[in-house]
């Protein structure tokens, strides 16, 4: 590790006063489901036809646990009717891989047509999906790990080449837009690669894994990469460079009220907030990598209730005093949670503050660039996409 990492830089107290504060946040009450939104990420299945080395899901012996849903579409209704009736809802079909259950995709579609979908897909089975499902898709992300020798390398020979030939069937019979979700995974992955990605999809959004991957070394590689981006990012004022982080990292610096609004102020992961994953026998955990603890279970669809998020603000959290969370607001709820709540001090040092400080060094690197003076230059289309992007209804935003 870097020994001259500074973990948690300490804000003016002009600027603490002008964001709302961490505590205040751990001290209201809320109701389960926080603001006038709620996405609905249902796991079709926990079957996957890859072995990807870091699977998330994995941990806890989740992924194969269970197969397809088990519960009733009329169950599925009934906990809807009880709980979100009044809200505007949206879907993100998980897995597993989801497309091992195309018939539960399907269903789902045809019973709720005024919901939006998202599907979050290896992209190995993209070429089997019907029109009727493709064109309903307000995004696709589909998982890949750069260029072809790093994703072979994790998700198994001949993946890169399959993904994008099965993408290319089926572009133009898509809905929606189609995002490069990448887990950055190593010390290697180069600007090059995330920056063919950017160009061959219609978004990238990139990820820092959760694992033991941050040597002193591998952290400077990393911040290289990233200062090329933001580079590359703010070359241009006639159109937006579409990686997500940068563009939602961006749009929380130049107007600060978006977080505010669509998080009531925290996690943009939405784990605090609004999401639920309901797992195939229809348990409801906010964060889909923390499915394993007990603690977490948040809610259930067969039972039919549902409480607030039990993944919220700490006091043992570091946030409140570190210069990123203005607009920040937390990033990973697990990674905290773990590091801090559980006080796990190796997970701590080798996966937490790594990852704060990457995103730390992000927001001064996009500092470095005028954010507010580039964006007064853009026109009012690019204003448009960095502001009100429909991707960031369905990732964490935050690396």
């Amino acid at each position: 590790m870097n020994s001259n990492i500074t973990i948690h830089p300490r804000r003016s107290a002009a600027e603490l006063s002008a964001i709302p504060n961490l505590h205040s946040a751990i001290s209201q009450p809320q109701p389960a489901i926080v603001g006038q939104r709620v996405e609905l990420q249902l796991l079709t299945t926990l079957r996957c036809n890859l072995k990807c080395t870091y699977c998330s899901i994995a941990e806890g012996d989740v992924l194969g646990s269970q197969g397809n849903v088990s519960y009733s579409l009329e169950i599925l209704e009934a906990f809807i009717d009880r709980h979100l009736r009044e809200l505007e809802t949206y879907v993100t079909f998980y897995g597993g891989e989801p497309t091992l259950n195309q018939p539960f995709m399907r269903e789902v579609m045809e019973r709720y047509p005024h919901f939006r979908f998202q599907l979050q897909t290896n992209g190995t089975l993209l070429d089997n999906l019907p029109d009727s499902v493709l064109s309903r898709l307000s995004n696709i992300l589909v998982s890949i790990d750069g260029g072809e020798k790093t994703t072979d390398g994790y998700r198994g020979r001949g993946i890169y080449r399959q993904v994008i030939k099965n993408l290319g069937k089926v572009r133009d019979r898509i809905g929606g837009t189609v995002t490069a979700r990448v887990t950055w995974s190593n010390d290697e992955i180069s600007f090059e690669e995330l920056d063919e990605l950017a160009h061959t999809f219609d978004y990238l959004y990139f990820q820092f894994v959760a694992g033991e991957a941050y040597t002193s070394v591998g952290m400077e590689k990393r911040k290289a990469v990233l200062s090329r981006l933001i580079e590359r990012f703010f070359a241009s004022t006639e159109q937006i460079y579409p990686i997500i982080p940068l563009m939602g990292a961006v749009r929380n610096k130049v107007l600060p009220s978006r977080v505010i609004e669509r998080y009531a102020g925290k996690t943009q992961c939405r784990a605090s907030t609004h999401i639920l994953n309901i797992m195939p026998d229809g348990k409801v955990y906010p964060c889909p990598d923390m499915m394993h603890l007990p603690e977490m279970l948040q809610g259930d669809i067969v039972a039919n209730w549902l409480k607030p998020s039990p993944l919220q603000p700490h006091p043992d959290m570091p946030c409140n005093d570190c210069a990123a969370y203005a607009w920040c607001r937390g990033n990973c709820m697990k990674n905290l949670y773990l590091a801090y709540v559980k006080n796990d001090e190796k997970y701590r040092q080798h996966v937490t503050d790594p990852i704060c400080d990457l995103v730390r060094f992000m927001g001064e690197e996009i500092d470095r660039h005028q954010p507010q003076q580039w964006f007064a230059k853009l026109p009012l289309a690019a204003r448009t996409q960095l502001t009100e992007c429909e991707v960031y209804d369905y990732v964490e935003i935050m690396p």
